[in-house]
């Protein structure tokens, strides 16, 4: 609960879903809070470089983000889900009665974020947070 994030997310470049079994409504399955990256943006942009611990980022239930539709991340082995790094999601309860496997390995970024660039060259993930900060 002690690692921070901030807008320049050095990290992940996305947050990835892999199912390794099949995973339906009733097995576990992730969370996901559509939109909510938009929501986490907004939320870590006054913190600047120094980010916000994930402690501080779930100190509220993720309350900016409440308003948003969720979805579980379900479907057959070898599916996977690519997402925006900031986006709330998080285990659901389990009604299976067969284990389900899934992993969420890094996708390391071949740089920081950037939300300044001279030649506009921005990354989906860049353009998503700019949005999201009305720019």
């Amino acid at each position: 609960m002690e690692w921070r994030a901030n807008v320049h997310r050095k990290g992940r470049a996305l947050l990835m879903l892999f199912l390794f079994s099949d995973v339906g409504i009733h097995d576990s399955s992730t969370r996901i809070r559509v939109g909510s990256h938009i929501d986490t943006a907004r939320q870590l942009a006054p913190a600047k470089e120094a980010g916000l611990t994930l402690r501080e980022l779930a100190s509220d239930g993720f309350a900016g983000s409440a308003h948003r539709l969720e979805q579980l991340a379900t479907g057959p082995a070898g599916k996977v889900y690519l997402c925006h790094p900031f986006l709330v999601h998080s285990a659901y309860k389990d009604y299976g009665k067969q284990p389900r496997f899934i992993a969420q390995p890094p996708l390391l970024p071949r740089g920081p974020i950037s939300l300044e660039r001279s030649d506009n060259s921005y990354s989906p993930v860049e353009k998503t947070i700019l949005r999201a900060l009305g720019r």
